[in-house]
C-alpha cells in the first residue's frame, strides 16, 4: 500500500547510487547477493537477541534489493537477475520470523508459525497471479517497471520492512504485531483472489 509512495521519494536517490556502481563494475545480481547475506546477518543477530543490530542490517539489507534495481537499469536488466531477485526477497522475509521464532519459541512459536502461513499464502497469490498475467501478456508499472507483473495490496515490501523493525525495537510485542500482520497480508492474498477472478473470468 505504501510502496508507491516510497518508490516516489527513494527512487531519484537509488537510481543515482546504481549508475554509480554500476560505473564500478558492480552488477545488479551481486548487490542482491549482498542483500541477502545482510539479511541473513539480521535474522542471526535476532535469533542471538541482538534486535538493534539486526534491524540496522535490516535496512542496509533492504538497500541492497533497492539498489539491485537501480544497478541492472544502469547497466543491463536480465530475466535470471529478475528471477533472484524475487526467490531471494522471499526466502529474506521467512528468515526473519523464523529468527523471532528461534529467539524465544516459547512466546514467539504460534505466532511465528501463523505468519510464515500467511506469507507463504501471499506470496503464492501473488506469484501465481504474475504467471497468468504474463501468459496473457498483461503488463503494469505500477511499483515500475519489474520483471514480473506486481500486484498491490495492504501488505507490501514497505509494509514488511515497518513490521520487521517494529518486532525489532519492541520484541517483546512480536507475538502481537505478527499476527496483526499476518491478518493484513491474509486479506491482502483474499483481494488478490479476488482480482484474479474479476481479471481472468473469460479465457483470452
Amino acid at each position: 500500500m505504501l510502496d508507491g509512495a516510497a518508490r516516489r521519494h527513494l527512487d531519484p536517490i537509488l537510481n543515482r547510487l546504481g549508475a554509480a556502481l554500476a560505473k564500478r563494475g558492480l552488477s545488479a545480481d551481486a548487490v542482491t547477493v549482498a542483500g541477502l547475506c545482510l539479511g541473513f546477518a539480521a535474522a542471526a543477530l535476532i535469533a542471538l537477541h541482538y534486535y538493534l543490530a539486526g534491524a540496522a542490517l535490516i535496512l542496509l539489507s533492504r538497500l541492497c534489493d533497492g539498489l539491485d534495481g537501480a544497478v541492472a537499469r544502469a547497466s543491463r536488466k536480465t530475466d535470471f537477475g529478475g528471477f533472484l531477485d524475487i526467490v531471494l526477497d522471499f526466502v529474506f522475509y521467512g528468515a526473519i520470523p523464523l529468527a523471532f521464532i528461534v529467539a524465544d519459541p516459547a512466546a514467539n512459536g504460534l505466532t511465528g508459525g501463523l505468519l510464515l502461513f500467511a506469507f507463504y499464502v501471499n506470496g503464492s497469490s501473488f506469484l501465481a497471479f504474475a504467471a497468468i498475467a504474463e501468459k496473457r501478456a498483461l503488463s503494469t508499472e505500477i511499483r515500475g517497471a519489474k520483471s514480473i507483473y506486481f500486484t498491490t495490496g495492504l501488505a507490501e515490501a514497505t509494509e514488511t520492512i515497518a513490521f520487521f523493525l517494529a518486532a525489532c525495537l519492541f520484541p517483546h510485542w512480536f507475538p502481537v504485531l505478527a499476527a496483526l500482520f499476518a491478518v493484513l497480508c491474509l486479506y491482502t492474498a483474499l483481494s488478490r483472489i479476488v482480482l484474479a477472478r474479476l481479471t481472468f473470468r473469460d479465457q483470452p
